[in-house]
């Protein structure tokens, strides 16, 4: 949409009219013909089809050429207006024609960067920074200074022509100066990105705000002297107060980002403003009155226009700019949809009002051309003036908008029932920061004074996400997004609250907030939050319910230790049954070798012995079966009773990751209560790497602490969390460090028992892929290019991925069965 609206109506109107001033201005004409100006604005047309087609489908090579065929209408038109000044003779507002080379030379380039943002969206390169850094360069150029530019240099000779006054000698000098100033800070904050200069980017945009600041405020003393009264002026007077608000805060915001991410997500609201607020209100005002002037016909039938074109006018402007003032805000959703579609219908009034005032005007000029004495013409409409009438009716249409908003979400709009308030008020007000990240709040526990007012300053850190906070009794923040804030008053607090997340499957994602009352007078105090990537592992009314405050403990060893120097592996595997964590705040019996779940990793070569010495320390009977051997099952994998000792020898023949685990009846159910691990014998020839893990993925079924699985859950195949190494969420509260630049080794077995694996790095291609004993996939191979994304394990199966990571950041890692990936399996591999 916003392609849409800024290349096909707002760059046609540019060049269209752009090219009229310089005709009128410079008192020449365009060295090229109509027909050429017209295939000119066929080839900016055909682009500009192009582009908002291949866009959002994501096609590389429609996006490149939409790009260059605009850029080279633009420049086109560029050639023209130079070889137009380079001819014609010295005239006094030369200086506006001047400003429209200048955003000639910005689109071009601007069109360059919005190629890359293309080409980079097409996944050929991923990197957040870099996608920042092109929106700042590709936003400067093409906003500031291809529509910018052009509207400063029109507006400072267009404004007191609409406005019906003199040009007073401040505003042409003041906007001669300011050009090269306007063009040196447009140069500079587009230029900044390339530089990696965050710090010149701001100083570039404060440079630009000032100089738009220096004509507008001249032009502002036109209007001081004859205040606008018509659409016209009112529209074109709304946008130039929005593009120095939209300056003035994204500058701010700018200066307080933190980095690129966050300046281009400040960029991303200064697109609105300036889009709809600026660039769409001077374009259809200046129109308003362009269009019956240029139709002519004298003084009578330009006021007739005008008078049409300018039906309602206060109350369309008003419609517009509150309108976007409450869509800029932080409210709740629908009231956005509400209050931005009435927007739009005030917007597109404008279309069939010109029409109408162009046919009008082309009959009336024609009976008039029919009159034999002129002062037999009929007297024109008067234009309308403001009215307190109009303004009255268009705050109440917004209001009317948000009304209906507010009750198609309710409880987003903070209207419910709140807990009642039995506490004696303190008269004291515990205000807390919450900020919402990686789809948590945190802190996610808020102890508050009973009596206590609780205010909540709620903040989204979350990018690309939107959340709201919606407390028990529906006092809600409205839906934020990032970067957005609100203020969240909870009022007298007499007893413990649950607020939640109300976006669709953000609350079972873990994304809740507990309020709990603390003696009066105790000081206020946030829970310590785990820095997690939390996934839902249950539905409301499982007996298994995770706590989201809960800090999980040490995470579990998952690096590959090298293999022992013997060639004879000698174990004792002790069968223990404890209480384990397996999700955050969630224990259950598990039956263990050698007291951990999975457990103890082997690791060896091809050729090597293996003796182990199974110990049922349990109360039942249990087995071993080793995959990574092959020999009759009947005595060495047994079932032997509580109290007593077996031997299992084997010899590790074939390489590979094999899965050991307790195969007494009801094996699916020993499985699952813990009874697994896995063997490493290595490759011949295994190349290097930096680092080495292991990850064995399984499911949890947990019943209660003392009785270990849910046997129902197995057999109905419903697992409350699938994990890697036993426990949910340990490797995103505790990230596995991996180096920025080398190769990095993880073997995946999948135990089961039940569900299948698709081990995918988010983020990471996998240059080498081992499964099952042989190469699916080898770094150097015959194609050399060749990659995968996607590990696939059926149970028992195993093997590992090799890849590098090309910069620092954090990679997750997931079973890319999503809503297995939503239960636990998952992590973060953090490259340092």
């Amino acid at each position: 949409m916003v392609h849409l609206l800024m290349l096909g109506v707002v760059s046609h109107s540019i060049i269209v009219w752009g090219q009229h001033f310089a005709d009128a201005l410079l008192r020449s004409r365009c060295p090229s013909s109509r027909a050429w100006q017209t295939r000119r604005l066929m080839l900016l047309h055909a682009g500009i089809l192009l582009l908002v087609v291949a866009i959002p489908a994501r096609w590389w090579w429609p996006t490149l050429a939409g790009a260059v065929a605009v850029g080279a209408a633009v420049a086109w038109h560029g050639v023209d207006l130079a070889r137009q000044v380079r001819r014609a003779l010295p005239t006094r507002f030369r200086f506006s024609v001047l400003y429209y080379l200048a955003a000639c030379a910005c689109l071009p380039v601007g069109a360059g960067l919005g190629a890359a943002l293309g080409y980079e969206e097409t996944g050929h390169f991923q990197s957040q920074t870099t996608h920042a850094r092109l929106v700042v360069a590709h936003t400067s150029l093409n906003l500031l200074g291809w529509v910018g530019l052009t509207v400063l240099g029109t507006l400072a000779l267009l404004w007191p022509t609409m406005l019906r006054t003199q040009l007073i000698d401040g505003v042409e000098r003041w906007t001669r100066r300011a050009l090269p100033v306007l063009a040196a800070g447009v140069s500079t904050t587009a230029l900044a990105p390339a530089l990696n200069l965050r710090a010149l980017a701001v100083a570039g945009l404060a440079v630009y705000l000032l100089a738009a600041l220096a004509v507008i405020g001249q032009l502002g003393r036109l209007a001081w002297r004859k205040p606008p009264g018509h659409f016209s002026t009112l529209s074109v007077g709304a946008g130039m107060l929005w593009l120095l608000t939209g300056l003035a805060w994204a500058l701010l915001r700018s200066v307080t980002s933190p980095g690129w991410e966050e300046m281009a997500e400040h960029y991303a609201g200064l697109t609105v403003s300036l889009v709809v607020g600026f660039a769409v209100q001077v374009l259809f005002g200046a129109l308003s009155y362009l269009l019956p002037s240029v139709l002519g016909g004298g003084p009578t039938l330009v006021r007739a226009g005008l008078a049409r074109t300018g039906r309602w006018g206060l109350g369309r402007v008003l419609v517009v700019n509150l309108g976007l003032v409450v869509c800029l805000a932080p409210v709740p959703s629908w009231v956005r949809v509400t209050c931005s579609l009435l927007v739009f219908v005030a917007l597109a009034a404008f279309l069939p009002l010109a029409l109408r005032a162009i046919v009008a005007g082309i009959r009336a000029k024609r009976a008039a051309a029919a009159l034999e004495d002129p002062r037999d013409t009929p007297p024109s409409p008067i234009p309308e003036r403001p009215s307190w009438g109009q303004a009255l009716a268009a705050v109440l249409a917004l209001a009317l908008a948000a009304g209906l908003g507010v009750a198609l979400d309710p409880a987003a709009a903070g209207l419910g029932t709140r807990p009642s308030s039995n506490a004696t008020p303190t008269g004291h007000t515990t205000t807390v920061a919450i900020t919402m990240r990686n789809m948590r709040f945190e802190p996610a526990e808020v102890l508050v004074p009973l009596g206590d007012r609780l205010v909540l300053e709620v903040v989204n850190a979350d990018p690309g996400q939107v959340h709201d906070l919606v407390l028990q009794g529906g006092t809600t923040s409205g839906r934020l997004g990032p970067g957005q804030r609100a203020r969240v008053d909870a009022g007298v607090v007499s007893a413990d609250l649950d607020g939640w997340c109300s976006v669709a499957g953000h609350r079972q994602m873990g994304m809740v907030l507990r309020v709990r009352t603390v003696g009066p007078g105790q000081a206020a105090a946030p829970s310590a939050t785990p820095h997690a990537m939390p996934m839902p592992h249950s539905m409301p009314g499982d007996p298994a319910t995770t706590d989201p405050t809960a800090a999980l403990g040490p995470a579990r060893e998952a690096s590959l230790p090298p293999p022992p120097e013997s060639r004879l592996h000698q174990i004792t595997l002790p069968v223990t049954e404890q209480t384990m964590e397996v999700a955050p705040g969630v224990r259950q019996q598990r039956w263990t070798f050698g007291g951990t779940a999975p457990g103890p990793l082997l690791h060896g070569r091809v050729g090597d012995r293996f003796e182990i010495t199974l110990i049922n320390n349990g109360t039942m009977g249990h087995s071993v079966d080793f995959h990574a051997g092959a020999l009759a099952p009947d005595e060495p994998m047994r079932t032997i009773a509580p109290g007593e000792t077996l031997t299992y020898r084997f010899t590790a023949t074939r390489a590979g990751i094999w899965m050991y685990h307790c195969s007494t009846m009801p094996m699916a159910l020993h499985i699952a209560n813990g009874m697994f691990s896995a063997v490493i014998i290595d490759p011949p020839e295994l190349d290097p790497v930096a680092r080495e893990y292991v990850l064995v993925q399984s499911e949890v079924y947990p019943g209660t602490e003392q009785t270990g699985s849910d046997y129902a859950a197995v057999t109905g195949e419903h697992p409350r969390f699938v994990v890697f190494n036993g426990t949910a969420d340990q490797y995103a509260a505790h990230p596995l460090p991996v180096p920025v630049g080398q190769r990095v080794r993880v073997w995946v077995l999948n135990a089961g028992p039940n569900r299948g694996s698709a081990f995918h790095v988010v983020g990471g291609q996998f240059d080498t892929v081992y499964k099952e004993g042989a190469y699916l996939l080898r770094r150097g191979g015959p194609s050399g290019v060749g990659g995968s994304q996607v590990l696939d394990l059926a149970p028992a199966q195993g093997g590992f991925v090799e890849l590098t990571f090309p910069e620092a950041g954090h990679y997750p890692f997931v079973s890319h069965l999503m809503v297995d990936a939503e239960r636990g399996a998952h992590g973060i591999l953090e490259a340092r």
